[in-house]
């Protein structure tokens, strides 16, 4: 049998055509939902008959040797060249840790075939171009978290010389030392009972000028710098769109110059046709990058 190609289009073999048909593809997307579905039910097994549960124990492990199976093909169809793109390796590295046998030892392993349901982050379409944009923004991200930390580093230092010489005892655990006033001003740029559990701690210590500090602090760190990654996610989503749209753009062309060349007409129509055709596909690719 030849060896597959990964490319959706074309197809080298019947097996071929199987693997990357739309019912096989659409059946391993259902038994994914299915698998997450009965993992989500066997967290209260306690609770459940236990017919029912080993029921669905059984249905987890069929659902498994189906995975493995699909593995399986495709290593045949493609050989080696099945690990060539990411999303294989991940779908191989999670279906033989769900193999592995349910000792005591593997135990934690075993706890991580929940991972099985994050194949449909590539399965589906619109959840693999939005994994993938994520992906893509992971460097800009890198360049915000250290913009992050230095921010957090300078509040840190000023808080504690600020806050921490003191006799409160709570107001030292929050800022007595470098590493504790890192951790209240990361709980501050959450939000997350920044005001009772931090704020009004200090400013009962004798700090009334203290929710100032904070307050800068959190318009910097989270209204500004945090927004920063979302600002790129979406960028790098824009990008993916624009990229895709373009794609499909030359695609049309390519197609449309294969046929006007193929038809019964003269050169000058083919040529004057063939302008039109791309001062359209241009006008649609300047007003696609603007919106």
């Amino acid at each position: 049998m030849k060896q597959g190609t990964l490319d959706l289009e074309t197809s080298n073999s019947a097996l071929e055509r199987f693997v990357e048909s739309h019912g096989f593809r659409h059946a391993i997307t259902g038994l994914i939902i299915l698998n997450a579905i009965i993992l989500g039910v066997l967290t209260y097994s306690q609770q459940l008959p236990s017919p029912f549960v080993s029921t669905l124990q059984v249905l987890d492990i069929t659902i498994t040797l189906i995975f493995a199976v699909e593995i399986l093909l495709k290593l045949t169809v493609y050989r080696f060249r099945f690990f060539s793109e990411g999303w294989n390796w991940f779908d191989f590295i999670v279906v033989t840790i769900s193999l592995v046998p349910a000792t005591q030892a593997f135990s934690v392993l075993r706890a991580l075939r929940v991972l099985r349901v994050l194949r449909l982050l590539h399965v589906v379409p619109t959840l693999k171009r939005i994994t993938e944009a994520l992906l893509k923004s992971l460097p800009g991200m890198g360049a915000i978290l250290a913009v992050l930390a230095l921010l957090t580093y300078v509040g840190a230092v000023m808080a504690t010389n600020m806050f921490g010489d003191t006799d409160n005892p709570e107001v030292i655990q929050l800022f007595g030392d470098l590493p504790s006033s890192a951790y209240s001003l990361f709980q501050v740029m959450t939000m997350d009972g920044w005001r009772f559990e931090v704020v009004q701690k200090v400013v009962d210590d004798g700090n009334p000028y203290a929710p100032f500090f904070f307050l800068i602090f959190i318009f910097i760190a989270s209204f500004a710098v945090l927004n920063l990654f979302i600002a790129l996610i979406v960028d790098a989503l824009a990008a993916s769109e624009r990229a895709a749209t373009d794609e499909h753009l030359d695609e049309i062309e390519e197609e449309l110059e294969e046929e006007f060349t193929a038809a019964d007409l003269e050169r000058d129509e083919i040529i004057t046709l063939l302008k039109e055709v791309k001062a359209e596909l241009a006008d649609l690719k300047a007003a696609r990058s603007k919106s």
